[in-house]
């Protein structure tokens, strides 16, 4: 398996296609620098796990914007809608885990699966948690984490016991400090919203090569035009029109970098059917013109080695 460079797909609703891992083995590390691509908004059924080794990140998740800093790491549990992208005007390199409940929960009838696996998964209490050395167990949890990436990237003899003990551990560290049951669960008008987002966020990506109106957005959930406005602001924090352009932007990028297709194509494919406005808005976000963008990140056929970013907990 080794590392990877995390590419981001996603479904119509957002949730996340990229496969993790195998289906004997469902875990893969990554190694990231959000300063030449950030991660677009999506969602996935298997946990994730993020140390910064190199900067600052900024996370937005159900409705927060979260900044993680060097040496720090955030959980996000499963379902949870989110993004990343650098926090500062630096690179920003990651060191990430994404891994299936099953790997260390085993089958749904296993004692490890329904008293500790299934209570974490299911907590609506506990969609993230930010880390840091200050607290004795997120260190460890810091640690137990740091040892799984480097044993999945450096795929040594037996690596996946070591992988699947350190994340077992992990695991039973989140499940062991998550909120006490009874602390305040997100109300049903958040649960609502975030749901109708996953419904919008699926119309626009299926049909982001069209025109798109916040109507048509809105219909697509079956809520008004207000509620839409107001739905995408609470939880994404921007409008559903400015949402449709930095998706049009990021996918633009994400085949600049990985495909041979003209600019033209891939601009017309994203989305955007004039040429002048792709190229000025493509530099307004990206600081450079499309074809430049092309040239400074297009994508190795081999991803750097661990040894690269190595981080000191």
């Amino acid at each position: 398996m080794g590392i990877s460079l995390c590419d981001t797909h996603t479904n119509e609703q957002g949730k996340e296609l990229t496969p993790h891992g195998t289906t004997a083995f469902p875990v893969a590390c990554y190694m990231d620098d959000l300063g030449s691509m950030s991660v677009p908004w999506h969602w996935h059924e298997e946990l994730e796990f993020v140390i910064v080794a190199k900067g600052i990140m900024s996370v937005s998740l159900n409705g927060s914007s979260l900044s993680v800093k060097e040496g720090e790491g955030i959980f996000i549990n499963r379902g949870a809608l989110h993004q990343m992208q650098k926090g500062g005007d630096s690179s920003c390199l990651l060191h990430s885990l994404v891994f299936h409940g099953r790997l260390v929960g085993g089958s749904m009838d296993s004692i490890f699966w329904q008293n500790y696996l299934e209570p974490l998964l299911s907590d609506a209490c506990f969609p993230f948690c930010i880390l840091n050395h200050n607290r004795k167990w997120q260190k460890e949890a810091l640690l137990a984490a740091e040892r799984a990436w480097i044993s999945c990237s450096e795929e040594k003899a037996g690596y996946e016991f070591s992988v699947r003990n350190s994340l077992s551990e992990l695991a039973y560290l989140l499940y062991a400090n998550r909120p006490l049951i009874g602390q305040k669960r997100p109300s049903p008008k958040v649960l609502r919203e975030n749901e109708r987002l996953k419904q919008m966020l699926h119309y626009i990506h299926e049909h982001s090569a069209e025109e798109l109106s916040v109507l048509q957005i809105a219909k697509s959930a079956l809520i008004s035009e207000s509620e839409c406005l107001r739905c995408f602001k609470n939880i994404i924090g921007t409008t559903p029109i400015r949402y449709v352009r930095q998706y049009r932007l990021q996918k633009a990028a994400g085949l600049l970098a990985s495909s041979d297709e003209p600019v033209a194509a891939i601009a017309i494919s994203c989305g955007f059917q004039e040429m002048s406005y792709f190229a000025k808005a493509f530099k307004k976000v990206y600081s450079m013109t499309p074809s430049a963008w092309r040239n400074t990140h297009r994508r190795s056929s081999s991803p750097p080695t661990p040894s690269s970013s190595k981080i000191s907990l």
